[in-house]
């Protein structure tokens, strides 16, 4: 399906219709399937890897079919674009290893050994030869232990033994021939003993021994008669058994009896010979059960198991467990297997408590790396790890489940050429790994819930020190390395000793859970919400933050994210760590983000619903937290980002009365008749607080009875929080906040889970929303409109308030499928807005100089505006647009469709983007599932007009960006005017066009209006949008291509040509032929008919010369003569013009705003003044041409001499103020103030005092 897509990509991908040969049905289908892209290359990447790892690894892939080889060749001939560049490189990776040797067969492998010395074996064992020519695996030397050669099965139990322990110190690997061991044990063919180490331990040896066995059938002989080496202590033991009778692999039950036949003799031999193996000191016995032409099985039976088998290792190779550190996390966890392979296990633990639920990744390498491959090794393993994570999460046993998953990697062979001096530097290679993998998979690794991540690396001293390096979700995945002390016999690690702080702690508490751990089951609620659990949001907006330094090819900063968490103390926020113990469901940080637009830092307040804390509801305590953190965002004049998930204001009861509350029945014999009243009886009632409840007091048959008037619920814990309309007090009053928030500072809201109620209220007051796919922002539950109307009408909360109603109605501003794409959203957006209320939009340099011509034309035909704003390829030409390469983001782009609006940036410079969409669109009204006969309606609309939705939508922009964003705004002006029609004027097209006015006139930035090149501003259209609307701030121009006016050129001609009249009176003027007539017509011809034959043929000729007369009148020659607009610009130049023209104005704007601050009462206009007179000096110096850039430049490199400035126009002030506040005064009173004054600031001079500094 993706040849005819990917045959675009680096051409036009506007012409997909045009070049698509089948049929439009056809088309349909791969678009379809398509949109499936994204998920479809993750699932081919991730059997692309696992089929090249068997290909590599296990060598049992011999040759690969040609229809498969057929389609691997057409993946490696994709491009590298399209997010088709993974897919390629992995198509490609396994064609080469294809065209390689394989690995060794069997019989390649007999022959080596028949030539080989036992000098040889150990390099033979160890071999990972990248040519594969070498390579085998312990499942094909398992095949030649039952060979006819004594020979070989010798050489190949000895490299079996050595592959086995590769990582470990392997000595005196010797074939036992003792007599009495070979006689008193007939059923083996061969005994074998060596002395090992576990890695990183040289000091104490173990003795191994391995006993090889023709079939089962020896089991019984075996028992009867074995005669184990005479050693002190042989620790660990292998039986290895030559050969066991194959199964079908068609049988899948067959095959399942047969293996757990083998494995119950096998645990009855091994318990049988159990006094003999404890007589010895064995602690392990590892059995392998050779399957002709099969994968052999191998089970592990240990004595602290009671010598029963250990069904968590099966068919592990016998060192894995330990190399895994399996057995430690078992202290911790139940372990259940998933998928367990040569190098790598899957399980599935439960700790001990039922709490805690996690996917263990695990893994063991022994292929080298150099600190030059190390990073890369790392990711490459870490995408693996991630693919065996995503099948794993398929597996029933996780259905229902959300555990998190944690990555562990041990790597054996020794780093080349290092020291200890290195252990920061492999902590940094460690650390970018991870943050590769975040940057290119941040998406991936919160979907698959992973936690931690620990690689295990060997450092080269001697013997080798174990480093492990560790990242964790919690922390951002910042890495930290801990060098490992070793158990001197077990070679398991005691103790962790952190390589920055030295601090050392032992290795129980290093795998007990911590703090992050014990919040499992908060986070498995979050999840069962649809959430990210909100204390990991912290940890997101690090991984999006590294991200985006990475992205911008900068050093990246320290600490990006500083989060100080901020706790509701006697009615004041105090700075508090909880740590994910709070008990309000409100959640508060004040945090510093070292972004790329501010690299030292920007402050935010984050306020996040804990939908665990009951269920995110909004109650008393919660309202206040969200109050005081919106009043603190306001007060410092900062970004407020509001995290929702919550299920509206709070909904309970007293529930200490529930069980004391009695009835009164009408007739207690027959309960139907109803009752009376409800009542506590006097005992109870003593015992509840003053006013728990309003009653008054009855007595029935000698009985006090206190009829219930009223629940109160004070004094009583229940009602801590807030159980009724207490809640709704609170509501209303964030509700309140957060409409003065916006108008105040900057808002945003993201929906990570459900919004309900005053939820859903929040989002849409702050204006602002991203919403995630799984994010309904609803009013009230399903279930409950489902009980209002009476019948099952609504299924679920995506019915009425999931994207397909969020995003076309303009709520939504922009949709994520993820938190991480969320969080991404967020940065993204507050890229485009200032560090405070007080300062201007961050500029970032560009690598797209502002000097760069426009390349993408806008054309008389429709076309798609994101071109003329964003570029695009033609004909595999890239044809660069307005804005800066990659900078422009749409949003709103599901509503209002016949406009396009968003932020972008113009050489760095931020702006506020409204365009127009010269195409038609459709706008689609959902049906209602509560009308029976209600289907979805859809309604067109013309290119260049103003609909109801979109008038609506350019306002609410136009707001959005003059609050809290303070942007420079930029209108590309392309409108015909509104639509007028019966239906979009009930729609409210005037209220809402009227709007457009309301927004420009409190527009306090530069608003630049430009009409582009063969585009045209009409009637009504041009009126909204008329600098003289807000003449401080409003500036126009137009294209020397663009047109404005009142009417379209041929509607005007009929009215200015009189319908055609002067039309022909201008034909009769102009036309040679009709002078003739009209001269014959004079004399007295008849010629009427010949006129009327001659008018009627030049007619539509001289219409057009109407037309193009009526055209003159709107073009910018005109529109500049009569000032409607500031000049006329070529659209390829106009990015440098209006880069610096723009940056002119925010400048002075800014400087101006300054003064209006510190001078009370100074007006814009002359504030203005004082700019010019402050500025007039380098705009004089440049001339007209450079005045933009040279005013600009200038009070961006002379900040201290602007605000000496600004101090004197404050001091002159002041003092005019005085001398108006003293002149006020009776003159008899004058003389008396001054003197007063002037013996204060003498006093006050003297002192230091804030006087000091005046005149």
């Amino acid at each position: 399906n993706e040849r005819f897509f990917a045959s675009l990509v680096g051409g036009d991908e506007t012409q997909t219709i045009q070049r698509f040969q089948g049929t439009p049905e056809e088309l349909l289908s791969k678009i379809l399937a398509h949109t499936g892209l994204r998920e479809s290359l993750h699932i081919v990447s991730s059997l692309l890897r696992s089929l090249s790892s068997n290909f590599a690894l296990e060598g049992a892939i011999s040759a690969l079919p040609m229809d498969l080889v057929a389609k691997l060749t057409e993946l490696r001939a994709l491009p590298d674009a399209g997010g088709y560049g993974q897919v390629k490189l992995l198509a490609q990776q396994l064609l080469t290893q294809m065209n390689k040797p394989l690995g060794m067969r069997r019989e390649d492998l007999r022959d080596t050994l028949l030539k080989s010395t036992r000098k040889d074996l150990l390099a033979l064992a160890n071999s990972h030869d990248a040519e594969r020519r070498m390579y085998f695996g312990l499942d094909l030397i398992s095949s030649l232990f039952s060979d006819e050669d004594q020979s070989v099965r010798s050489k190949a139990v000895e490299v079996y033994i050595l592959r086995t322990y590769r990582g470990y110190t392997v000595q005196d690997v010797e074939t036992v021939d003792a007599k009495d061991v070979v006689d008193k044990t007939p059923a083996a063919q061969l005994h074998l003993t060596w002395t090992f180490a576990p890695p990183g331990v040289q000091q104490k040896t173990q003795k191994g021994y391995a006993i090889v066995l023709p079939d089962m059938s020896a089991y019984e002989s075996l028992v009867e008669s074995w005669k184990i080496p005479a050693a002190p202590e042989i620790t660990e033991i292998h039986i290895l058994v030559a050969k066991v009778p194959s199964t079908s692999r068609k049988n899948s039950d067959e095959s399942r009896v047969a293996l757990c036949s083998a494995v119950s003799r096998t645990a009855d031999m091994i318990s049988s010979a159990a006094p003999m193996l404890d007589a010895k000191g064995c602690v392990v016995v590892n059995v392998m059960l050779a399957h002709a032409g099969h994968v052999p099985s191998y089970l592990h039976f240990h004595k602290a198991s009671g010598w029963k088998e250990i069904p968590e290792y099966r068919n592990m190779r016998s060192t894995l467990p330990s190399l895994i550190e399996l057995p430690q996390i078992q202290t911790e966890f139940t372990v259940s297997p998933l998928e367990h392979g040569r190098i790598f296990a899957m399980d599935f633990g439960v700790s001990k408590d039922k709490k805690t639920e996690v996917v263990f990744a695990r893994a063991a390498s022994h292929i080298a790396m150099g600190l030059d491959t190390l990073a890369s090794s790392i990711l490459s393993d870490l995408l693996t790890s991630c693919d065996f994570i995503e099948r794993a999460m398929l597996d029933p046993v996780l259905e229902n489940r959300h555990p998190a998953a944690k990555i562990f990697l041990h790597t054996l062979p020794p780093i080349p050429d290092t020291s200890p001096r290195d252990f920061r530097y492999l902590q940094v290679l460690f650390g970018s790994a991870v943050q590769q993998l975040m940057a290119e998979s941040g998406s991936r690794v919160l979907k698959l819930r992973i936690a931690k991540i620990e690689v295990k690396v060997w450092v080269a001293t001697s013997p080798p020190t174990a480093l492990r390096l560790m990242a964790e979700s919690s922390m951002g995945w910042e890495a930290v390395a801990f060098q490992e002390t070793l158990d001197t016999l077990t070679g398991s690690p005691i103790s962790f000793k952190n390589v920055e702080t030295q601090e050392v702690c032992r290795s129980i508490e290093m795998l007990r859970q911590p703090v992050e751990e014990q919040r499992s089951s908060k986070r498995a609620t979050a999840r069962r919400a649809g959430s990210t659990y909100i204390y990991d949001f912290p940890a997101l907006f690090r991984i999006s933050l590294t991200k985006l330094w990475m992205q911008s090819c900068d050093k990246i900063p320290e600490k990006l994210v500083v989060a100080r968490e901020l706790v509701l103390q006697a009615g004041e926020l105090v700075e508090q760590e909880q740590l994910g113990n709070n008990r309000v469901g409100m959640v508060v940080w004040q945090c510093t983000l070292r972004t790329p637009e501010y690299p030292e830092g920007r402050e935010i307040i984050l306020i996040g619903n804990d939908v665990t804390v009951k269920a995110g509801s909004f109650g008393v305590e919660e309202s206040d937290v969200f109050h005081k953190a919106s009043e603190l965002a306001r007060k410092k004049g900062i970004p407020r980002v509001y995290i929702a998930c919550n299920s509206g204001a709070r909904i309970g009861g007293v529930e200490e009365l529930k069980s004391v509350v009695q009835v009164e029945w009408v007739d207690s014999d027959d309960l139907l008749k109803g009752f009376k009243y409800l009542y506590i009886p006097d005992a109870d009632m003593q015992k509840l607080p003053p006013q728990a409840v309003e009653s008054h007091a009855i007595s029935v048959n000698g009985e006090t009875r206190h009829v219930l008037d009223a629940v109160i619920g004070a004094g009583l814990a229940s009602t801590k929080g807030g159980v009724g309309v207490e809640c709704l007090q609170g509501s209303g009053l964030i509700a309140g906040e957060t409409s003065r928030a916006y108008e105040e500072t900057f808002t945003l809201s993201y929906a990570t889970g459900r919004s309900v109620g005053i939820g859903a209220y929040l989002n849409r007051l702050g204006q602002r929303n991203i919403q995630m796919v799984h994010g309904p922002m609803i009013l009230t539950g399903a279930e409950m409109l489902n009980k209002v109307l009476g019948q099952q009408v609504y299924t679920t909360m995506d019915q009425l308030g999931g994207p397909h109603i969020m995003v076309p109605n303009g709520v939504t501003h922009e949709l994520v499928q993820n938190d991480q794409d969320g969080v991404e959203a967020i940065l993204r957006w507050l890229s485009f807005v200032p560090q405070n209320v007080l300062t201007i939009p961050p500029m970032i340099s560009s690598r797209d100089p502002a000097s760069r011509r426009v390349q993408f034309t806008p054309t008389k035909s429709p076309y798609d505006p994101r071109h003329m704003l964003a570029g695009v390829n033609v004909d595999g030409e890239w044809q660069a647009g307005f804005c800066d390469d990659g900078s422009f983001h749409e949003y709103l782009a599901g509503w209002g469709k016949s406009v396009v609006v968003g932020r972008g940036r113009l050489g760095g410079m931020p702006l506020g983007i409204v365009a127009v969409e010269t195409r038609g669109m459709e706008r689609r009204i959902p049906a209602d599932p509560q009308e029976a006969n209600s289907s979805d309606v859809v309604e067109i609309q013309a290119g260049q007009v103003w609909y109801p939705d979109s008038a609506y939508k350019t306002a609410q922009a136009i707001r959005d960006f003059n609050h809290g964003e303070h942007l420079p705004l930029l209108i590309f002006a392309n409108w015909r005017g509104f639509s007028g029609g019966t239906r979009d004027m009930f729609a409210e097209v005037l209220k809402y066009g009227s709007m457009i006015v309301d927004a420009l006139v409190e527009y306090k930035q530069p608003v630049t209006i430009y009409i582009p090149p063969n585009g045209e501003l009409r009637g009504g259209a041009w009126v909204v949008l008329d600098p003289k609307i807000n003449i401080e701030q409003i500036e126009m121009f137009a294209d020397v291509e663009a047109r404005g006016g009142i009417l379209e050129p041929p509607a005007a001609a009929e009215v200015y040509f009189k319908k055609d009249k002067q039309v022909i009176e201008m034909m009769h003027r102009c036309d040679d032929a009709l002078k003739q007539l009209d001269a014959r017509q004079a004399k007295g011809e008849d010629v009427a008919r010949e006129i009327q034959q001659r008018e009627k043929l030049l007619l539509p000729v001289y219409q057009q010369v109407a037309w193009e007369y009526c055209d003159l009148h709107d073009r910018a020659p005109r529109m500049k003569s009569v000032g409607a607009i500031r000049d006329g610009l070529s659209w390829a130049g106009s990015r440098e013009y209006l880069h610096w023209r723009i940056r002119r104005r925010v400048q002075e704007n800014s400087v101006a705003r300054q003064l209006m601050r510190a001078v009370s009462g100074m007006s814009y206009a002359s504030a203005m003044e004082v700019v010019t007179d402050l500025c007039s000096e380098a705009a004089a110096a440049a001339g007209a041409e450079a005045e933009d850039r040279a005013v600009a430049t200038w009070i961006e490199e002379n900040r201290s001499e602007v605000q000496l400035r600004i101090e004197r126009e404050r001091q002159r002030a002041t003092e005019e103020e005085v001398y108006r506040l003293v002149s006020s005064l009776p003159a008899a009173r004058r003389a008396e103030v001054v003197r007063d004054l002037f013996g204060y600031t003498r006093v006050a001079a003297k002192a230091g005092g804030p006087t000091s500094g005046m005149a």
